[in-house]
């Protein structure tokens, strides 16, 4: 009975041991809320603590790593590694590096072409530029770059793989991509040239229709978008615009807000939002040198990000502008660069951008209002003569009826033949405009501003 009654103590005892383990590891133990706060204390200690535990590290380092190594060098690394752990876009520059990211919004720099981000932890392309070797070579927005000549880019930050690519005119580098739909890697070849970048194309797509081509955000892009529309309006009577901004990769914040302004008779373009009141920053459209009220047609695509897509938000929400082609990248933050005392600098993360709406571009991009995926126009072919034939070859056909003599039949017969040299002399102009109508999110554009044009002729608002 003694030892029956000393095993039911046992038993009990267990089962309370038991329960307080159990309850104490699911967090609902009475003490648990104590333990959190003591938790929290540990580990919101004073900045100096941890301080003394970097100091500590670094002089551990000194004085036991197997190599003497240089205080700069684990200095620099240590700033590198911690911006890095923060988000894809905050960087430490030192001076070299940082002299060679000032020549980006110059318009002339050696290398590939091509702007790249970190998403999900691997380097991507957010967009090939313009008639560079990169885009030449046939790299794609959204490829992954696994390897830059053979070596894994996996622990590589974006100043470091961009210095990587880099390199002297006429030399060739390999790069190896990821591509969605392809099993396996793809190796591509690319000769490096002095990259001089056109931010700013146009021409008349019809006698009426303007065409502009911003490749890139740059210090004269403005500017050089102003010179070219008033060049086109010196012979053309604009009665529609498309502009294109697919593929291109941001760059200047100041010089898409001057954009956005352009076509904007007032209200709010962007504004930004951070942690502290000083990085919240609001960009206003003014009257003064606002361009044209027609109808516009913006297009974009998966490579268009960061100040391509303050632009196409601006111009959707305020209604200026019919937004055409597929989502935008989504690149919405905002990245400060501090310079610091020894010719190095901070490229730090300091706010999001948001659309007049109060839209977050973040990781969301820009939706077209017109969903149109890239591709090429494909034309059916005759499958037989009996296309080709018209009223005129039937036997027995009526003639048009229209008065007129042989003279003026004549005639036209001749300024026919005057003008088929001139036709020869304009075959790259053809070429040109056969190689925008294959472009089917470009055909698309236009034929919408056509039909917009037809629609107000015939009084449908």
């Amino acid at each position: 009975m003694v030892e029956r009654n000393k095993m039911k103590s046992l038993m009990v005892g267990v089962l309370i041991a038991g329960a307080a383990f159990f309850i104490v590891h699911l967090g609902v133990f009475p003490g648990d809320s104590r333990a959190k706060e003591e938790a929290k204390v540990v580990d919101e200690k004073s900045p100096y603590e941890y301080i003394k535990l970097f100091t500590d590290t670094l002089s551990l380092v000194q004085k036991n790593y197997v190599e003497e190594v240089g205080v700069k060098k684990l200095v620099y690394g240590s700033i590198k590694g911690m911006l890095a752990d923060l988000d894809p876009h905050s960087s430490f520059m030192p001076p070299e590096m940082f002299k060679e990211m000032q020549v980006e919004t110059t318009g002339s720099f050696g290398g590939l072409g091509i702007e790249i981000t970190i998403r999900d932890g691997m380097l991507t392309v957010v967009s090939p530029i313009e008639d560079t070797p990169a885009f030449r070579a046939g790299v794609e927005a959204g490829d992954r770059i696994v390897k830059i000549n053979g070596e894994l880019s996996k622990d590589m930050t974006l100043m470091e793989a961009v210095k990587k690519m880099r390199g002297p005119k006429g030399t060739e580098i390999t790069i190896s991509v990821m591509r969605k739909g392809l099993g396996s890697l793809l190796d591509v070849k690319i000769i490096r040239d002095i990259i001089k970048v056109v931010s700013v194309k146009s021409k008349m797509l019809t006698d009426d229709i303007a065409y502009i081509r911003l490749t890139q955000f740059q210090s004269r892009t403005y500017a050089d978008l102003n010179r070219k529309m008033k060049e086109l309006k010196k012979d053309h009577k604009i009665s529609g615009l498309v502009l294109d901004m697919r593929n291109n990769p941001g760059g200047l914040l100041q010089q898409a807000v001057k954009v956005s302004d352009y076509f904007l008779k007032s209200g709010l373009i962007v504004y930004t939002d951070g942690r502290i009141s000083k990085q919240n920053m609001r960009y206003l459209a003014y009257d003064d040198g606002t361009e044209g009220d027609y109808p516009i047609v913006v297009l974009v695509n998966g490579g268009s990000a960061s100040a391509s897509e303050i632009v196409a938000g601006a111009l959707q929400d305020h209604k200026r502008a019919l937004v055409m082609g597929s989502p935008s990248f989504g690149k919405g933050s905002v990245q400060t660069i501090v310079p610091l005392e020894d010719g190095s600098a901070v490229r730090l993360t300091t706010s999001l951008y948001y659309t007049p709406s109060g839209r977050s571009i973040q990781a969301k991009g820009i939706e077209p209002d017109v969903l149109v995926e890239a591709g090429e126009v494909v034309r059916k072919k005759e499958k037989s003569f009996m296309g080709k034939i018209k009223e005129k070859d039937l036997k027995g056909h009526f003639e048009n009826g229209s008065k007129g003599d042989d003279k003026k039949s004549e005639k036209m017969k001749d300024d026919t033949k005057k003008a088929e040299p001139e036709s020869d002399k304009n075959a790259e102009t053809q070429k040109a405009e056969a190689d925008w109508r294959n472009d089917i999110q470009l055909l698309r554009a236009a034929e919408l501003l056509q039909g917009w044009q037809v629609f107000k002729q015939i009084g449908v608002q």
